[in-house]
């Protein structure tokens, strides 16, 4: 069973935090939390471990702390 990974992980995060920006820019609120929603989904379905998307769930309902 894997284990949810809250430190840091990417290997260029700022290109990714850029990806993630990008992936919003010039959509409405409601696009935005589309494109978030299907992000979600996707990444949930790729990660394919349901405890690891539970405690994903559970940090991020927290504020972002693993618990």
């Amino acid at each position: 069973m894997a284990k949810l990974k809250t430190g840091p992980g990417a290997a260029d995060p700022d290109t990714l935090y850029e990806m993630l920006v990008d992936a919003h820019r010039d959509l409405d609120d409601a696009a935005s939390a589309k494109v978030n929603a299907k992000l979600v989904l996707l990444l949930a379905n790729h990660i394919d471990d349901l405890d690891v998307v539970r405690a994903a769930i559970a940090a991020a309902r927290a504020g972002g702390r693993a618990g």
